[in-house]
């Protein structure tokens, strides 16, 4: 095919559901050999494409083609037969099947699979353990693999490294080019503009249902992007963002609201930390360093064998999620299915809160109820178009659910676990500004996060994990190096965390 001739090429494509418009008319074009970015605010219409030209969705209007010939996709197996392959935003598995009757229900050589794993340096994944076992960035992973053992034309990857830290995205940066140089062409959806402008040849960026521009991203780099997307400047919002912080909380000004001390769970070892009010604490590290564990005993989702967890001078055991939200620790979570009921209405999503606590229990204050989801929709402009169902928001939306949630109960210590994860840059800096107004407002939070910057960005100081060990502590501004030399281990005697 010559290099001229469009692979993919979209056109004039339209999606409503109902009243709601995801697509107006979009156009896309993706050449033999590029890494193409689609990028585009949250609700922009970018998981729609890739669901219509992946066959999992049918459009409205519009025409597509493949290597100049039209397609009409009715499934995804209609895309795998036209050299399409997608690793979507969400993991494609059955929770309570293995990984082995996973892809045997897609007619996947799972020894091609396993192969590939051992590749991507997580051989020791068994194909025997059931899907809901398994740490969503190796679902990732093994998404992935599936999709490559189809030998697409076309590789479709839709927020992969979203979940992903930062030796997981080097292996699928490096099973990019390798794709790309073998031939094929990779459609890379990111909100991480740094990942677009380094890896990506081109990039096509939508806006309210439709493409509005197509560039190659290092002429002019996340600048012109954000500007494409947002009419700002990437500047603009760092200055924003940072400007908000009032710089480290003086450790002498008011007692810990949260002690953690020697606590051992799963791979933790003798974790030890405090946050203060008005303090946002980072936690990072790579996969599989015991952070997911972490947060999960602080919510309640776990116990520990050991250790301390207290709470205003307190020391509590959160056995279940219950006893935690009862002394006041709330979790978002990363993976915002698990946090809401998506069949029922964002009122209802962010009053449920206010029901969780047993204290609460009794009459309801319906003009209390409406007027605490008011104030949380209005402060993070949750878009209320589709609210009947939450199921029916954009990624971004849904993930200021979780948060507005918790804003509307008043809760005061939180934990949040990658909160910006498949996030849009605008509505990740209103979540930015957000966490650092209910610190300074006296909130103390917990945060962790596989996206470094966000460490300079949001944080006062930073705990990283290696091998279930907080092994150094840092300012805010130590940087991308220091932080990455420590989660990988390179560090001295490692440094008590005060």
């Amino acid at each position: 095919m010559p290099l001229d001739e469009a692979l993919l090429k979209v056109r004039g494509i339209a999606k409503s559901y109902g009243t709601v418009v995801a697509l107006r008319s979009a156009d896309l074009t993706v050449r033999p050999g590029e890494s193409h970015a689609l990028l585009g605010a949250n609700g922009a219409g970018k998981s729609t494409l890739v669901k219509i030209i992946t066959g999992v969705l049918h459009r409205d209007a519009g025409s597509i083609t493949m290597a100049g010939e039209p397609v009409e996709l009715r499934s995804p197996a209609d895309g795998y037969a036209k050299g399409i392959a997608t690793v979507f935003q969400d993991p494609a598995m059955v929770p309570d099947l293995t990984i082995e009757q996973n892809l045997k229900l897609t007619g996947t050589d799972t020894a091609a699979v396993t192969r590939r794993l051992v590749e991507f340096g997580i051989g020791e994944l068994s194909l025997a353990e059931r899907t809901r076992d398994v740490p969503l960035p190796f679902l990732r992973m093994l998404d992935l693999a599936r999709a490559l053992t189809h030998r697409p034309r076309l590789l479709v990857l839709d927020e992969i490294t979203a979940a992903l830290p930062a030796d997981l995205a080097t292996t699928v940066f490096d099973v990019m080019a390798r794709h790309i140089s073998g031939g094929g062409s990779v459609l890379f959806i990111s909100h991480r503009l740094e990942e677009v402008v380094r890896h990506c040849s081109m990039c096509t960026v939508f806006r309210d249902g439709g493409d509005v521009a197509s560039f190659p991203p290092r002429a002019g780099g996340e600048q012109r992007i954000v500007q494409s997307m947002l009419g700002e400047t990437v500047g603009q919002m760092a200055e924003e963002t940072v400007g908000a912080r009032r710089g480290p909380v003086e450790r002498t000004d008011r007692p810990p609201r949260l002690v953690v001390e020697n606590l051992r769970a799963g791979p933790l070892r003798d974790v030890s930390f405090s946050v203060r009010p008005g303090e946002v604490l980072g936690v990072t590290g790579l996969e599989g360093q015991g952070q997911d564990m972490l947060f999960e005993v602080l919510a309640g989702a776990q116990r520990a064998r050991e250790g301390r967890v207290v709470v205003d001078g307190e020391e509590i055991s959160p056995r279940h999620p219950a006893t935690a939200i009862r002394h006041g620790l709330a979790l978002v979570p990363s993976d915002r299915s698990v946090a809401l009921l998506p069949q029922r209405s964002i009122r209802e999503n962010i009053a449920l809160s206010s029901r969780a606590r047993p204290s609460r229990w009794g009459p309801i204050s319906m003009k209390k109820e409406n007027r605490a989801v008011s104030h949380a929709v209005e402060r993070l402009s949750i878009d209320t178009r589709a609210a009947s169902q939450a199921r029916r928001l954009s990624g971004g939306n849904q993930q200021k659910l979780t948060i507005g949630r918790w804003l509307a109960e008043g809760f005061t210590t939180l934990l949040l676990f990658d909160p910006t994860r498949g996030i849009d840059i605008g509505t990740k800096r209103q979540i930015y500004t957000l966490v650092r107004e209910l610190a300074d407002n006296g909130a103390a939070v917990v945060l962790y996060t596989s996206e470094l910057r966000e460490i300079e960005l949001v944080c006062d100081r930073a705990v990283v994990l290696y091998h279930g060990e907080i092994v150094a502590e840092l300012p805010a501004d130590a940087g991308e190096e220091a932080i990455l030399s420590a989660a990988h281990g390179f560090v001295g005697e490692p440094e008590e965390a005060r």
